[in-house]
């Protein structure tokens, strides 16, 4: 592990009986690094947070936090991360600062030492008017506040985070990516996220996609997209099949039926989407032009798309994360 490398994990597997849940993850984080695993519900990524906070114990491969070897030193590496969960671990009728100190106790703090710690993090997550107040008269995005409050009370330089915005606002959501971007900045704190949102993955400084317990990719989100190398055409048709027949056929492209739509990666895709929509007319319902999204990168590693139709999340504006595309409907006659 090199000087810079605060997470390093190697061939990470973990069974829930005869269910495979993590297929040999390896991946390593850097110090400073916001490191996102993205993937759908059922993926393994909620399995991983859960053995790396070591909330379950290390069945096989290996892994290191800081330095520390997460079989043979978990205490160890309990003292050297922060952990947010993503259900709320907050005490309602308690007060922030009452929260607060008895998470400090728990550590070892007392004393001035724990209070000065209290009233420095109230002031960073922009909370100190409201210490005295009780959490069940806060909104969820403040609760997220005292959240992350409490994971940084030790001073920890890695915080691990379970879906860390699910529930939040979007302007809950940017105040939460906001301060981990200065964690990283000011205090070189490394942050370790799961996240199931397209727009939230994009913001992470690497992502490693998760599929089934199996890595798909690892890189940055630009790097991801680029990896296309091409901008996309769907095509919804009433007979896709027939159609994808004939695109192979006459204009040489080599569509993947997806969901009922033709979907065509092609590096002069406006060119290819004026000569298909001129000579298939009437026969497609509407045909559309996209740049790479993430998804385009999950489908092109497996073949089907990240959220089956229906099922992808709202992520709290209303909006499922999907891409949005230019559209082109074709004319038909009367």
């Amino acid at each position: 592990m090199s000087n810079s490398t605060v997470i390093d994990v190697q061939n990470l597997a973990h069974s829930y009986g005869s269910r495979a849940a993590l297929k040999g993850l390896s991946f390593s984080v850097q110090r400073g690094e916001i490191f996102g695993l993205l993937g759908p519900n059922g993926s393994g990524k909620t399995t991983a947070f859960r053995v790396l906070s070591t909330l379950i114990p290390l069945q096989a491969g290996r892994a290191s936090l800081e330095g520390f070897d997460l079989a043979a030193q978990a205490p160890d590496v309990r003292r050297a991360i922060g952990v947010v969960f993503q259900s709320p671990s907050l005490d309602k009728k308690l007060t922030a600062l009452e929260n607060l100190r008895h998470q400090g106790h728990l550590y070892g703090l007392s004393g001035a030492t724990l209070k000065t710690r209290i009233d420095e993090l109230l002031e960073r997550v922009k909370l100190a008017d409201r210490a005295h107040e009780a959490l069940e008269k806060f909104s969820g995005g403040m609760r997220r506040r005292v959240e992350l409050a409490k994971a940084l009370l030790h001073r920890p330089k890695i915080l691990i985070l379970d879906e860390p915005s699910t529930g939040l606002d979007p302007g809950a959501r940017l105040d939460l990516w906001q301060y981990l971007q200065q964690l990283a900045r000011d205090e070189g704190v490394t942050s370790l996220l799961t996240t199931h949102y397209m727009e939230e993955a994009a913001r992470c400084d690497r992502l490693l996609i998760l599929n089934q317990g199996e890595s798909v990719a690892l890189g940055s989100p630009d790097a991801l997209r680029q990896e296309i190398g091409a901008e996309i055409i769907t095509i919804h048709a009433r007979e896709p099949q027939a159609l994808a027949t004939e695109l192979r056929a006459n204009f040489g492209v080599e569509p993947l039926l997806l969901d009922g739509q033709l979907r065509i990666e092609h590096k002069d895709a406006r060119e290819l989407l004026l000569k298909l929509a001129a000579a298939l007319g009437t026969r497609i319902e509407s045909i559309a032009l996209s740049r790479p999204t993430l998804d385009d990168v999950f489908i092109k590693r497996t073949g089907h798309r990240f959220w089956a139709e229906g099922e992808a999340p709202t992520n709290g504006n209303g909006s499922n994360g999907k891409k949005t595309s230019t559209s082109m409907p074709t004319r038909r006659s009367a």
